[in-house]
């Protein structure tokens, strides 16, 4: 409707007023509405006079492929070039100093292919063990996706490729495989048949999978890396009432298990004041980089012109020299850095002079307030931080009611990472916090809604025949080159959809941030559900309608009596989209991923104008990519719908489908071990979201199916599908009322067998039950943490808990072969020791302004002694260094990239 209405209005502004859609097409009759043959008919079903017939999908295939191959070769051999050259940009996990030596993975050899065999042999739970468990799932669910697509090829191509290639439906080309083509209503049942069990293959793989990842995550969670760690024994209350912000009742309310508590703090002023300082910080170690830059250039230019040069001064001249003084020989009073404190108009200043004075009056007024809130007597907003002695008394406390009000105290959050905390939506209250997911919610359905327009207009140029068909003064595109016209057809849609939908994360997030999430996996696990939304809606169900409905305009328009049939046969050709959208998928963006050309031209160029201080070139080298869970998985969860949808009415996309994802597969593969970092830990609760939502392409199939048996009269293929359809929906609900418990929550019950399994490891006696549980609290005194409280000494794992079993064992009993016995030993073990600094301790939950310290300057060494000097006047201010930097003998900002440990590098905490 929204496309007639688009064609409509069109047409009306190129026609005289009064002029509609109708008049033009009874006036233009004659030219465009001709006989049409129909599926079904008994004259000439492959007549050319009727469009459905006259398929180009082939000829659009290959002017998508042709080009898309080109790209990709090109792509993938500038990066087996380039990788041997630009070692920061594609192997930075091999050596970066600001990665542990435990976080780092081998180095690769650095021939054009000889690297090839090594990598491969890396096992992909290597990423689980040095990097991150969402990056594993993520590896995971590709490769579910893909076999699960090779599967469906198995099952499909031997069966409805030959029902539909002899459907007697007149269809030519990719289109002569496709449900369209086939006439003989008794066909159907195959395709009903071949639906059952492919979808029920579907079905037992999110089930398998789901059991899997239940057990890899209570392994995860329960191993000493994690259990020993502050978040996994912190819990995060929300909507806390304003008379439970007080301590003694916190600590009453949860006994004698609390360790330590934080209320969260109204921290307005402090963090405005924070703020200030570290970006006059950041400005004086600007200005005096430049200052020193600025002598050493004139210094040598001196040098050159046999100029005299007076050496750097002795160190009682240093400390007794007045401030600037030696800097003054190279550089004139008018050419020191200076600023304006009001832009164009304000005042100017000597910008080191005036980032000393404001500092003076900063760091002092900020250390008095962070004592203050320290103390307590700061303004509470109704969050708190309860960190208890052991993991299962925060799992208690998680898991019960807390509050006798309802949305008091409410949601509740476990495992989150201080670093992660939304601190500005800790003070949200629980009626607050519901208007705001309604009106979030509602704004991403508008969108959606409104998303269309664009997104249908892509459509309709996968579809661009009929267009022309149907708007005759487009007659001019024919003209116009084969081969650019096949580019039109095929790739040019495509690319548009990708830009499109390229624009959406940072609403999404933007969105997800404002509902209310209280951490950035909060915000990434809201925006895969929203990104899904869209992915499903526009990229697949808008095009697929459009495409459709644009191929069939016409004909519907002229002989309305014939719709079921024009859009039985059309609707299986829009496949045709997909097939060169996997082809894009596939070849283009994974070797675009794995040359990752943008990233290295942003660091060449970015990093040679804008780091002009030693902070930003450690920072440009030091930082890794990382991705977003949120809108990562949609994008893959949603080509696995597509293909599932389209399995049974046009199984071609299958075959394309899984060398797509397994492309896909390989370039994620090698980014994430050699390449991307992780910053936000969702602990794997991105894959079950993922797994739930590929049974949206079932549950499409399925319908699509119903309908197309309904347009075709076929009553008893309909019927057979309702039945599969309720089975589906029974089992489905069975599924997640069965499993949903354990994605939120940790079993007692594995606590104690934990215990006992590190126990016999490590060779200790298990604990008397008796004497190591406190009633009502599980693992207590001793607890998991207790009898392995250093990871770093961990035995050798014993011999696996079941012997080795067959392929097809292995699949059809995951809850045996797949249990917590046997994925405990995927889990990492020595990874590090799990130990804080007591002040780490103490502020580990304090809004980052409260723990905040001052900034240490980090400033490049020059021989002429002008850092020498700036270093001892403003460390009177804030403390400032000048080791691991300096001017090379061209006056090139360098720091030391060998040890990589710079004075201002900060070891990881794992919270």
């Amino acid at each position: 409707m929204d496309t007639l209405n688009a064609f409509n209005d069109a047409i009306q502004r190129r026609a005289p007023s009064g002029l509609t859609l109708e008049h033009v097409i009874q006036k233009r009759a004659p030219s465009f509405c001709k006989p049409v043959n129909v599926a079904g008919s008994n004259s000439d079903a492959g007549s050319a006079q009727d469009p459905t017939k006259n398929s180009a999908s082939l000829s659009a295939f290959l002017s998508t492929l042709i080009p898309v191959l080109l790209v990709s070769f090109a792509f993938v051999t500038l990066f087996l070039l380039l990788r041997r050259k630009f070692k920061r940009n594609y192997e930075p996990r091999t050596f970066l100093g600001s990665l542990r030596q435990q976080e780092r993975t081998p180095s690769l050899p650095n021939g054009l292919f000889n690297w090839v065999g090594t990598f491969s042999k890396v096992p992909d739970s290597f990423v689980l063990n040095h990097q991150s468990l969402d990056g594993f799932l993520l590896l995971r669910y590709l490769k579910v996706a893909c076999a699960t697509c090779l599967i469906g090829c198995c099952i499909t191509f031997p069966i409805l490729f030959p029902v539909n290639a002899t459907g007697k439906g007149g269809l030519k080309q990719l289109d002569l495989l496709a449900f369209g083509n086939v006439v003989d209503k008794n066909r159907y049942y195959a395709h009903v048949f071949v639906a059952w069990i492919f979808f029920g293959f579907v079905f037992y793989m999110v089930a398998r999978e789901s059991i899997y990842y239940v057990n890899l995550r209570q392994a995860y969670l329960l191993s000493p890396l994690y259990a020993n760690r502050m978040s996994s024994r912190t819990v995060l209350f929300t909507s806390v009432p304003k008379e439970y912000l007080d301590e003694g009742i916190l600590k009453r309310m949860f006994g004698n298990h609390v360790k330590n508590l934080w209320i969260a703090n109204d921290c307005e002023e402090i963090e405005e004041l924070v703020e200030e300082r570290d970006k006059v910080a950041m400005k004086l170690e600007a200005a005096e980089t430049k200052l020193i830059k600025l002598a050493t250039i004139n210094r040598l230019k001196a040098m050159k012109k046999g100029g005299q040069t007076d050496g750097p001064l002795g160190a009682a001249d240093e400390a007794n020299g007045e401030s600037g003084s030696i800097a003054a020989k190279w550089v004139p009073i008018k050419k020191r850095p200076t600023h304006r404190l009001k832009p164009l108009i304000g005042k100017k200043v000597d910008t080191i002079n005036w980032c000393r004075s404001e500092l003076e009056r900063l760091i002092p007024k900020i250390d008095a307030l962070q004592a203050t809130h320290r103390a307590g007597n700061g303004k509470f907003i109704s969050s708190a931080f309860v960190e208890f002695f052991h993991q299962s008394e925060a799992q208690s406390a998680y898991q019960a009611l807390t509050h006798h009000h309802a949305l008091h105290m409410s949601p509740r959050f476990i495992g989150v990472n201080p670093d992660e905390v939304i601190w500005k939506n800790l003070n949200i209250s629980w009626a607050s916090r519901v208007v705001r997911n309604i009106l979030a919610i509602t704004f991403v359905i508008l969108l959606i809604v409104f998303w269309s327009i664009p997104v249908g207009f892509v459509g309709i140029l996968s579809n661009i025949d009929a267009l022309i068909q149907m708007a005759p003064w487009l007659g001019w595109l024919h003209k116009i080159p084969s081969t650019i016209f096949g580019l039109v057809k095929g790739l040019l849609p495509s690319i548009l959809l990708a830009v499109l939908m390229a624009l959406l994360p940072i609403i999404l997030r933007l969105v997800a941030k404002k509902s209310g999430a209280p951490s950035l996996s909060a915000i990434e696990l809201r925006t895969q559900n929203f990104y899904f939304g869209f992915q499903v809606v526009q990229v697949f169900l808008v095009t697929t309608l459009t495409s459709a409905a644009s191929a069939s305009v016409t004909s519907i328009i002229c002989s309305p009596g014939d719709a079921p049939n024009l859009l039985a046969t059309n609707l299986p050709k829009a496949s045709n989209f997909y097939i060169s959208y996997f082809v894009l998928q596939g070849l283009t963006i994974s070797s675009g991923a794995l040359l990752g050309i943008a990233g290295l031209i942003l660091f060449k160029l970015l990093g040679k104008f804008l780091d002009t201080t030693p902070r930003k070139l450690y920072k440009r080298w030091s930082t890794l990519s990382a991705l977003g869970w949120g809108t990562v998985f949609p994008v893959y969860t949603n080509l696995t719908v597509i293909a599932i949808t389209y399995s049974i009415i046009a199984p071609l996309v299958l075959g394309f489908a899984t060398i797509g994802l397994y492309l896909v597969y390989l370039a994620y593969r090698y980014n994430l071990l050699f390449v991307f970092n992780s910053n936000i830990d969702t602990k794997g609760l991105i894959y079950p979201r993922a797994l739930q939502q590929t049974t949206t392409g079932v549950y499409l199939a399925i319908i699509c199916l119903i309908g197309l048996f309904g347009i075709k009269g076929a009553a008893g293929p309909i019927i057979l599908m309702v039945i599969f359809l309720i089975f589906a929906i029974l089992f489905h609900l069975s599924l997640n009322s069965a499993l949903d418990p354990l994605l939120k929550f940790l079993p007692k019950s594995l606590e104690a067998e934990e215990e006992s399994l590190l126990a016999s490891e490590d060779g200790a006696s298990v604990p008397n039950s008796s004497n190591s549980m406190e009633k009502g609290n599980g693992l207590a005194t001793t607890g998991v943490h207790s009898i392995h409280s250093n990871p770093a000494k961990t035995q050798p794992l014993g011999p696996a808990p079941h012997k080795k079993p067959n392929f097809i064992t292995k699949f059809l009993r995951p809850d045996l072969y797949t249990d917590y016995q046997t994925l405990r030993r995927l889990v990492p073990r020595g990874f590090a020791e799990i130990a804080y600094d007591p002040v780490v301790e103490r502020d580990a939950y304090y809004h980052p302004s409260i723990s905040s310290q001052t900034p240490l300057l980090w400033i490049p060494r020059d021989e002429a002694g002008v850092s020498r000097q700036e270093c001892r006047h403003s460390g009177k201010v804030i403390p400032m260094t000048d080791e691991g930097a300096w001017f090379d003998e061209k006056g090139k900002l360098v720091w030391d990239q060998e040890t990589a440990r710079p004075p201002i590098w900060q070891e990881k905490i794992y919270y």
